[in-house]
């Protein structure tokens, strides 16, 4: 059966993106990652789709998720601190996610090949279908493809935010301006990217 997202069935986590792995990144990469990030905030504060935000322990030297991510959130968040690099072992974390009632899972942070990796490896083992935005993961390591092979063989769908913006729009009507997204979102942010800056 074709997994298709449907944003009533969706929530969103973003992992670690903290000015420290930030800092491990190329610096016009790290620009980008921001805007990108907050401009995937931006889609699903307006589709209204329950966010989860993780910050690696200790908070204090990692740092917390750049304001101009957290602000384009607004209500739409819940922010954890973790220990573990699978988010799913935080029983807070399991908890929460559990009562949001959602079987989909878009995920975006870093690192790709760990904390990534692993909470993707176990909100899958919890039933969850889960599906990566390729140009919203980082890491400070060079060669990532072994982890996205194995996220997808283990059942993660990888899309772009390109994909991902239009999925959306699609399973509510089609179209940005359709009378059935008007009346249950309200008007479509039209300055909103459909893709990621390069």
């Amino acid at each position: 059966m074709t997994k298709r997202l449907a944003p009533d069935h969706c929530l969103g986590v973003i992992i670690d993106v903290q000015e420290f792995f930030l800092l491990q990144v190329e610096k016009r990469l790290r620009s980008k990652l921001k805007v990108n990030i907050s401009n995937f905030a931006r889609l699903l504060r307006y589709f209204e789709v329950p966010t989860v935000v993780t910050l690696e322990r200790p908070i204090e030297q990692k740092g917390r998720l750049p304001a101009v991510i957290g602000n384009t959130l607004g209500g739409i968040a819940a922010t954890f601190g973790k220990n573990f690099f699978d988010l799913t072992k935080e029983k807070k974390i399991r908890d929460h996610l559990g009562s949001l009632k959602k079987k989909q899972v878009i995920v975006a942070g870093c690192e790709t090949d760990v904390c990534v990796l692993q909470s993707c490896l176990g909100l899958l083992n919890l039933g969850y279908e889960v599906f990566v935005v390729e140009e919203l993961l980082f890491s400070s390591a060079q060669n990532v493809a072994s982890a996205i092979a194995r996220m997808k063989s283990e059942g993660a769908v990888v899309l772009t935010y390109k994909s991902l913006y239009y999925e959306l729009i699609e399973a509510v009507e089609g179209c940005r301006h359709s009378e059935k997204m008007l009346e249950v979102y309200g008007p479509f942010p039209d300055e909103l990217p459909d893709v990621a800056t390069f």
